[in-house]
């Protein structure tokens, strides 16, 4: 695991987080295209990154790699941020945190990417739990996803 500890993830930002994912974790499919959708929707060049969908004639919408990959991101995310607190640190195996980081190095990810990630991270949980989005949910969502960028970003170096 990561050893990258968790500064300022409050009981009460965990409880938000917590009680979201558990409500969004039955669609976690569905969401995790529609937060993937939303990343190409605010940058189409976004695309460019992913080896999969560079020559690809597959719709988005059908792309089943893309389908994969998003719920894949989607729910290490959210449940990232469920044991941030718990753990005390970003709970993501040390070697899929390697390999985030070189992957993301690799294809030439930059800070404004994950900028629009956060965004649509944010309003993708933000349409699945309209009834529980508050100012302090943004905000603990928003920790929690930095933290896990900041573990990402640590390991953006080329893989040896």
């Amino acid at each position: 695991m990561s050893t990258l500890e968790a500064t300022a993830f409050t009981e009460e930002q965990e409880a938000l987080v917590v009680k979201s994912w558990n409500a969004m974790k039955k669609n976690s499919a569905e969401l995790g295209f529609k937060f993937f959708l939303k990343i190409f929707e605010i940058s189409p060049s976004a695309q460019k990154l992913f080896s999969f969908l560079k020559d690809s004639k597959v719709p988005l919408e059908q792309n089943p790699k893309l389908k994969t990959h998003a719920v894949t991101v989607f729910v290490m995310t959210c449940e990232s941020a469920v044991q941030l607190r718990k753990a005390g640190k970003v709970t993501v195996r040390e070697s899929n945190l390697k390999k985030m980081g070189a992957t993301h190095f690799r294809v030439g990810v930059v800070d404004a990417h994950f900028e629009v990630t956060k965004f649509a991270l944010l309003e993708t949980i933000k349409e699945a739990v309209p009834e529980m989005w508050s100012p302090a949910m943004k905000e603990a969502w928003s920790e929690a996803y930095d933290q896990l960028v900041g573990a990402i970003k640590s390991e953006m170096k080329p893989s040896a």
